[in-house]
């Protein structure tokens, strides 16, 4: 399944749902390691965007997608709609990133006659 079979919408643009799977989730629990929690710390002295902090979220984010992903195909489906993902700081410098939604089995939509 391509990214572009995920949508935080409820429909699939050009798509109609044709059987629903229930929901999907991808789950990554990440903490930072000493070398990134010294740069971090680094990059905070300067200012501006701390890219070792952002490249790690965008990372677990990522997984957490992919993991929702596999889950929607092992159940049959070829699509997730209503997508969304959450954070939980689990204890300190231990992040929980859930990627939920529900996995959807859609056809091209045929435009009527």
């Amino acid at each position: 399944m391509q990214t572009s079979m995920t949508t935080t919408a409820f429909e699939l643009q050009g798509f109609r749902v044709v059987k629903t799977f229930g929901v999907v989730r991808g789950i990554i629990v990440r903490s930072r390691s000493i070398f990134g929690t010294i740069g971090a710390g680094l990059q905070t002295l300067v200012g501006g965007n701390i890219t070792i902090l952002t490249n790690l979220c965008e990372k677990t984010r990522q997984d957490a997608l992919e993991q929702a992903i596999t889950h929607a195909q092992e159940l049959g489906g070829n699509a997730i709609i209503g997508l969304r993902y959450d954070a939980t700081e689990i204890m300190q410098g231990v992040t929980e990133v859930l990627c939920y939604g529900t996995a959807v089995l859609v056809e091209p939509h045929l435009p009527a006659n």
